[in-house]
C-alpha cells in the first residue's frame, strides 16, 4: 500500500471509531522518524473540548482496534491529542465555527498576488471561504488552502 491508501484506511478505521463515540477526527498524519511510523491524531468533540484522560484511553481503544485491523505492516508509535486552541481548519465546518473570527491562510496558488492571507471569516458558501482581510473581500476556494489556523 502506498501512503495515500495507508492515509485513506486509517482515516476510515479510526474515523468510524470515533464518531460511534461521539468524536471528531481533526487531523491523522503519520511519517517515518527514525526507525519508527508515527501516526499522530487530533480528535475533539463537535463543540470542543477533550481532556488529557480522555486521549490517553482513546490512545489504548485506537491501538487496539488498529492491532486487530491489521492495517499496518510494521510497529508504530501513537500519539492521541487534543487540537487545542489553534486547531487546523481543513474543512468546510471548520471554517463555519470560526466565521467573525480572525484566520491565517496558506494557500497553493496566488489569491490578489499573495500566498498567505489573514482576515476576518464572514462566511462559508459551497467550497469558499468569504474573507474580509481589510482592504480586500475574498472569496478563498477550500481547495486551495494548504494551511489555515485561527489567530489567537
Amino acid at each position: 500500500m502506498d501512503r495515500y491508501e495507508i492515509s485513506a484506511k486509517l482515516e476510515n478505521i479510526i474515523g468510524e471509531y470515533l464518531s460511534g463515540q461521539a468524536l471528531e477526527l481533526i487531523e491523522l498524519t503519520h511519517h517515518q522518524e527514525g526507525n519508527n511510523l508515527v501516526l499522530r491524531i487530533l480528535v475533539d468533540r463537535p463543540g470542543g473540548g477533550i481532556n488529557l484522560g480522555e486521549c490517553a484511553l482513546l490512545n489504548q481503544e485506537i491501538g487496539k482496534i488498529l492491532d486487530l485491523s491489521d492495517c499496518l505492516d510494521r510497529s508504530y508509535l501513537l500519539e492521541v491529542s487534543s487540537p487545542g486552541i489553534d486547531r487546523p481548519l481543513k474543512r468546510k465546518e471548520d471554517f463555519a465555527r470560526c466565521i467573525n473570527k480572525r484566520v491565517r491562510f496558506f494557500l497553493s496558488e496566488p489569491l490578489e498576488g499573495k500566498l498567505e492571507w489573514a482576515g476576518q471569516i464572514q462566511g462559508v458558501e459551497d467550497q469558499r471561504v468569504l474573507v474580509d482581510a481589510g482592504e480586500i473581500k475574498l472569496e478563498v476556494p477550500l481547495s486551495k488552502i494548504n494551511k489555515a489556523k485561527r489567530e489567537i
